[in-house]
């Protein structure tokens, strides 16, 4: 599959060969969807068969999708009016004898964004508005789960949509260059994450209280402190900022004396965690990608709120 790089802000329409085309960048799995014979197989892009997994997108695209193609797109699962990360990790955890009560709960949706193959033809070669134009004519006759993914060459519009679909969990843009020819492994397109400030409460450090080096964030659920995520390593002003207000734990913090280094605090390896008493708010900066209220990725330091009060913060819900 062709990968993608970070880039800081929205690139002009000129930026890339043949002019940039942007699309929203969805949370959810990379699916490559291929259609052969009578069957449809869906491969993960570390190259998994997830057919399993997501039966619903495998049975779709058997049913709609002419035999000797080849999409590639993202299937996400809407939980209300957001993307829910979290329903498609529960598809890839839970035995298989229990994914089709999973499916008739919460159904997948595939978004393609790239057409490989039609009538048993690579088209990789082509040119990605020659693919997207293919692609779009394949769509037309999609119905649900099976769509197309917005696309755009108007940078304007792409910036509305960089904003206002933050809030269904889109993550922000991927912008490709339309006379660009596909490229497995290669990182050639680009994604520019939206980013928006939110407040967290300090309730641990990574680092010692007089020199922090990592926020560990907490907000209330049901009355309990829950881990929310962590920061990027602090600058050393941002650690003296968060030390200035910073008080050893009470008896009774909820949380553990050390705490995973991988997501949502969780991996085989664990760093010591300094508890502190939970009364600091702070601001920080954080993507869209979240799971059950905690942020799947690290958060940016921006600054302590003396302001605000923990009570002031809503609950997780």
């Amino acid at each position: 599959m062709q990968l993608t790089k970070p880039v800081a802000a929205i690139p002009p329409a000129n930026a890339l060969t043949g002019g940039c085309l942007y699309e929203p960048k969805w949370d959810g799995y990379r699916l490559v969807v291929v259609r052969q014979g009578s069957s449809t197989r869906v491969w993960s892009k570390q190259g998994r068969d997830l057919t399993d997994r997501f039966p619903d997108v495998a049975a779709a695209a058997l049913a709609q999708i002419p035999a000797g193609t080849v999409v590639d797109g993202e299937v996400v699962i809407w939980n209300g009016d957001r993307l829910d990360f979290g329903l498609l990790q529960r598809r890839m955890i839970t035995a298989t004898s229990r994914i089709a009560a999973l499916v008739a709960a919460r159904p997948a949706s595939y978004v393609a964004f790239d057409l490989l193959a039609t009538g048993g033809s690579d088209l990789r070669g082509l040119r990605l508005s020659r693919r997207r134009a293919e692609l779009e004519r394949l769509a037309a006759r999609w119905t649900p789960p099976l769509q197309l993914s917005p696309a755009t060459s108007d940078r304007d519009e792409a910036r509305g949509w960089f904003q206002d679909f933050r809030a269904a969990g889109v993550e922000g843009l991927v912008v490709k260059g339309a006379g660009t020819r596909y490229a497995p492994g290669r990182r050639e397109w680009l994604k520019v994450k939206s980013w928006e400030t939110t407040e967290v409460i300090a309730g641990g450090v990574i680092g010692t209280l007089g020199a922090p080096s990592q926020l560990v964030a907490g907000r209330y659920r049901n009355g309990e402190l829950v881990v929310v995520g962590r920061t990027s390593p602090l600058t050393p002003a941002q650690s003296a900022e968060l030390a200035a207000v910073l008080a050893p734990a009470r008896s009774g913090h909820p949380w553990p004396e050390r705490i995973g280094t991988g997501a949502f605090g969780g991996g085989k390896l664990s760093v010591p965690l300094t508890r502190v008493t939970p009364t600091a708010v702070v601001e920080i900066s954080a993507d869209a990608a979240l799971q059950a209220g905690v942020f799947r990725h690290p958060l940016r330091f921006v600054r302590v709120r003396p302001d605000l009060r923990p009570e002031d913060l809503p609950p997780l819900g």
